[in-house]
C-alpha cells in the first residue's frame, strides 16, 4: 500500500482496519523501531495496512509547556521516518485541551471502535492513554475484547540494562555525545537547516562554509564535528566538519552552525542540508589567532576524513 498520511482521525477511511499503534514516536528511535517491526509484522500476517496514531502538538506542550523537553525531530521529519519503517498509514491528531479532557472510555469508543477501526493494536509497554493518563492495555481490552492487543515489551541495547528511551537520546545528544545517540537512535542525530548568508569569515581563511538557518529545537553541546550532510535535491552524504557554538576567536555572540563541506564547491544559499552528526572531534576552543585556528581546522578536517562512513 502506497504510503498516506491523514490530517485527524475522522479523515481516515474506516473501511481500512489497519493494525494499529499509538504514540509520540519523538526521534524514532531503536525503542521505537522494534515496536514498528512488530506492528508491520502482525499487519502483514492480517493482510492489512500498518498504521500509526500520533498528535501535533505533542501532548506535553499543551499540557505542560515550561516542561515540554525539546523535540528531536519535527512533524515532516518523524512522518517520513515513520514510513522509512515501513508503515503504511500515519494519523496525526491535533492534540487540544479539549482533547486531553475526554475520559479514557471515550477515547476507546470514538476515536478507536467508531473512527480508526482497528483489526489489531500493537503498543509499548509502558502505554497509557486518556484524561489524566488514566487508560492501559487492560482497561482497553475490557472496552474493546473483540481488539487483539498486543504490549511490546521494552527494548535494551545488547549488554545493556537500560531502557532505549527519547529521554536517554536528548541526553546523549545534548552532552555532545553523539556517538551515544546514533547507537540509541540507530543512526546518526541529525541538524537540519536552511543556509544563508553569514560574514563570509570561512572563505577569507581558506575554509567557506555553509551557515545553517537552524529549525533544531535539540542541539548538541557545543563543539566541532565530523558530519555527513545531505543537501535536499542535490548531493548526497558530503563529508564535513561543522562548529556548533559561538565562535569565540571572533568573539561572536549567539549560537551557530556552520558547516564545511572537505570536497565540494557550489552555491548552496537557500538549500535546506540535512547535517548527521558521526563524530565529536572536540570541543569549541578559543585560539590565539587565525594561523592557530586554520592549523587546527586542517586537522579537524583530516580527522573527520578518516571516520567510516556510518
Amino acid at each position: 500500500m502506497p504510503a498516506r498520511t491523514f490530517q485527524g482521525s475522522l479523515s481516515f477511511p474506516q473501511d481500512a482496519h489497519p493494525a494499529l499503534t499509538i504514540g509520540n514516536f519523538d526521534g524514532v528511535h531503536r525503542g521505537h523501531q522494534a515496536l514498528l517491526a512488530r506492528l508491520t509484522e502482525r499487519a502483514r500476517a492480517l493482510g492489512v495496512p500498518s498504521c500509526v496514531y500520533t498528535f501535533e502538538p505533542p501532548p506535553r506542550r499543551v499540557l505542560q509547556p515550561d516542561r515540554c523537553p525539546p523535540r528531536m525531530t519535527t512533524l515532516r521529519q518523524k512522518i517520513d521516518l515513520l514510513h522509512g519503517q515501513g508503515v503504511d498509514l500515519v494519523i496525526v491528531e491535533d492534540f487540544t485541551i479539549e482533547l486531553s479532557s475526554r475520559p479514557a472510555e471515550w477515547f476507546a469508543r470514538e476515536i478507536l471502535g467508531a473512527r480508526i477501526r482497528p483489526s489489531a493494536l500493537v503498543v509499548g509497554y509502558d502505554f497509557r492513554f486518556g484524561r489524566g493518563r488514566q487508560g492501559d492495555a487492560e482497561a482497553l481490552a475490557g472496552w474493546m475484547p473483540e481488539l487483539s492487543i498486543e504490549a511490546v515489551r521494552p527494548y535494551l541495547l545488547p549488554g545493556e540494562d537500560r531502557v532505549v528511551s527519547s529521554s536517554a537520546v536528548r541526553e546523549a545528544v545534548a552532552q555532545g555525545d553523539v556517538t551515544r545517540a546514533a547507537a540509541l537512535l540507530g543512526r546518526p542525530y541529525a541538524v537540519e537547516g536552511v543556509v544563508i548568508h553569514g560574514d563570509a569569515r570561512g572563505r577569507t581563511i581558506g575554509f567557506p562554509t555553509a551557515n545553517l538557518q537552524c529549525d533544531a529545537e535539540l542541539l548538541p553541546a557545543p563543539g566541532v564535528y565530523a558530519v555527513d550532510v545531505d543537501v535536499e535535491g542535490g548531493p548526497q552524504g558530503l563529508r564535513g566538519v561543522a562548529n556548533l557554538g559561538v565562535r569565540p576567536t571572533f568573539g561572536k555572540l549567539g549560537f551557530a552552525v556552520e558547516v564545511h563541506l572537505v570536497q565540494f564547491s557550489g552555491d548552496l544559499y537557500g538549500r535546506r542540508l540535512s547535517t548527521r552528526l558521526l563524530q565529536r572531534l572536540r570541543g569549541e576552543e578559543r585560539f590565539s589567532g587565525v594561523e592557530a585556528l586554520v592549523a587546527q581546522i586542517h586537522r579537524d578536517v583530516a580527522a573527520a576524513r578518516a571516520i567510516p562512513s556510518p
